[in-house]
């Protein structure tokens, strides 16, 4: 059966499909292919993007509006923004792209008529590569709660390449708009006991020795929002031994709301100051950060959560860690004429 250009499965796609599926579609695929935990979804595609935003063009330009924005005059990127915006979020999705969204919806929610939260995400064909990342330039909606929703949740995620700030982002790099399309992730939501973040390195020193593991209550939301301060491990990542244990109080969770969505309540009294993740869960964590580095050949920044009924660990994204590789790939002298120099230099420029 040819691949479809509007939808994908998880199983059928890898890093290998980024330009179709998005940086955060590509990842997760990838992760299933190496055998990690992820809650099931789909991509909606960038073909169906490209559907979307010719049906747009024909009607009036776009694309080359953004193009002929100036990189410094904000008051007029924000006016522009604001039309683009409106114009996606009004539109409807061409018939086809409609129609195979609502079956792979069916497919992954089912019909038996209850609520099936799904998460609905960006996934920019630019995010997360190692020389460029829009990671947290693009929506993302949690606990949506039916069909209608997801489409129009899907049509907000495709509106958000439009925001102020991926505008300016990509004007100020020069990337062409006719280069750059969204896909967007639909799975389903994990009703998170706990989540949190974990690198394959110390983010604080690059250690590469270590997995440093945060997280809290809740949805971990709260946790890349920065609204909590989670708890902390830093763990030896042959041994397993823990050389760092911060237990932090975690005053806020996020919770999913009644209708769909997500709010912000009160941790209780008992738990604020206890431990969010058991001795086991660190090391199970532990083997999965070995697990998806050795796949990835590089360290990686990953989200993870635990399942509140099954305390199964699933993860949500993994992307390369960006801080410590950028600084290691900085060339350490500018280049020479003669690359001797550079040797002589050492001597105290003696020749």
């Amino acid at each position: 059966m040819a691949a479809s250009p509007v939808t994908a499965w998880f199983a059928d796609i890898g890093l290998e499909d980024r330009p179709h599926v998005g940086g955060k579609g590509g990842s997760l695929g990838e992760l299933q292919r190496a055998g990690i935990a992820v809650p099931p979804g789909f991509v909606v595609k960038t073909g169906a993007f490209e559907r979307f935003i010719a049906a747009l063009e024909r009607k009036a330009p776009l694309r080359s509006r953004i193009e002929a924005l100036g990189g410094d005059d904000l008051s007029a990127t924000a006016a522009r923004c604001d039309e683009m915006r409106a114009r996606i979020e009004a539109e409807p999705l061409p018939a086809e792209v409609l129609d195979e969204l609502t079956s792979a919806y069916s497919a992954l929610c089912g019909l038996s008529g209850g609520q099936s939260p799904v998460a609905v995400r960006s996934s920019a064909t630019t995010e997360d590569a190692a020389d460029a990342s829009f990671a947290g330039l693009q929506d993302t909606y949690l606990w949506v709660t039916d069909l209608n929703q997801t489409v129009q949740r899907v049509r907000s995620c495709w509106a958000s390449l439009y925001s102020v700030e991926s505008v300016t982002y990509r004007r100020r790099r020069g990337l062409p708009e006719q280069a750059v399309a969204m896909a967007v992730v639909v799975q389903k939501m994990v009703d998170a006991r706990t989540a949190g973040v974990m690198f394959t390195r110390s983010p604080l020193t690059g250690d590469r020795s270590v997995v440093t593991v945060e997280g809290s209550w809740g949805l971990g939301s709260a946790v890349v929002g920065g609204e909590v301060t989670p708890d902390r491990w830093v763990l030896a990542k042959i041994t397993g031994d823990i050389s760092v244990r911060t237990v932090s109080e975690k005053v806020i969770q996020h919770v999913p709301a009644p209708g769909g969505g997500t709010q912000s309540v009160a941790v209780a009294d008992e738990l604020r100051r206890t431990a969010c993740l058991s001795d086991e869960e660190l090391q199970a964590l532990r083997t999965i950060a070995r697990k998806v580095e050795r796949h990835y050949g590089r360290p990686q920044d990953i989200e993870w959560a635990v399942d509140r009924q099954t305390n199964e660990i699933l993860l949500l994204q993994s992307r390369p860690e960006t801080v410590w590789s950028a600084k290691e790939s900085a060339p350490v002298a500018r280049p020479a004429a003669d690359p001797l120099l550079h040797v002589m230099s050492i001597f105290g420029g003696k020749q």
